[in-house]
């Protein structure tokens, strides 16, 4: 339905980032638990971004595909990443929704939402 806008939207969500003063530091980070997106920083924080991109009709707004079960999930990766590799940075969960038209990838809008959850959601 929606597989090649995926790819899309996060490089999409990685320029953003880019011209706002973040340096991506890994994309598609995988631990046992799922996958982070985007993982980038600003030299305040740590972001640990997932991105949503979404066709202008579907039936779903791109935020709210990222479920509690999906947070604790990357969640989860963030800690294994963290642990990986300590920072003194400040951990912030962002979510960046897509939607593109339904014919081609042109951005019809672009959100995103910063610190929208927590580690403490879940411990």
């Amino acid at each position: 339905m929606h597989c090649k806008s995926g790819p899309f939207g996060e490089e999409y969500a990685a320029e953003y980032l880019k011209k706002n003063g973040f340096r991506i530091l890994a994309r598609n980070y995988h631990s046992r638990f799922g996958e982070i997106d985007i993982i980038a920083e600003n030299g305040q924080y740590i972001v640990f971004a997932e991105v949503k991109t979404r066709k202008k009709d579907a039936l779903v707004a791109p935020a709210e595909a990222v479920t509690s079960a999906k947070q604790k999930k990357i969640a989860k990766t963030a800690l294994i990443y963290l642990q990986n590799n300590p920072t003194q940075l400040q951990p912030r969960f962002d979510v960046i929704g897509i939607v593109t038209a339904e014919q081609d990838h042109t951005v019809q809008s672009f959100d995103h939402i910063e610190d929208a959850f927590s580690f403490t959601s879940f411990y």
